[in-house]
């Protein structure tokens, strides 16, 4: 990532019933300290609907990467923090993640963005 671009953010999409999501937490919130260039967020589905939108979350946890105006990475990943290390990794190196973006992640990201003004 070059230092003119915009930083990186990462955003959990989970719920508090969730025990996966409980568990995949404080790997989570440990990963900051390893990223403190990238923006961690921690969303609930039900208690931040309107962040969320009608974007259907099925599995837990499911991630969404962006920086500036565009979303990198939307969808599920396995509940092990070395997974969304080396996919945080590969997009800060300029790697692409792989996945085609919809329209649909993009207006989350912007939904994202306007909660972290």
């Amino acid at each position: 990532m070059n230092s003119d671009q915009a930083p990186v953010g990462v955003v959990c999409l989970c719920a508090a019933w969730c025990g996966v999501c409980r568990q995949y937490a404080p790997e989570f919130e440990a990963l900051k300290a390893r990223f403190p260039q990238v923006r961690f967020d921690w969303v609930d589905v039900e208690d931040e609907e309107e962040v969320v939108g009608d974007v259907d979350v099925e599995t837990f946890p499911t991630l969404l990467i962006g920086q500036g105006s565009k979303a990198l990475f939307l969808g599920p990943l396995l509940p092990q923090i070395k997974v969304l290390e080396r996919l945080l990794t590969s997009l800060l190196a300029g790697e692409s993640g792989g996945t085609a973006v919809s329209e649909e992640a993009d207006a989350l990201w912007q939904r994202v963005c306007k909660k972290w003004q």
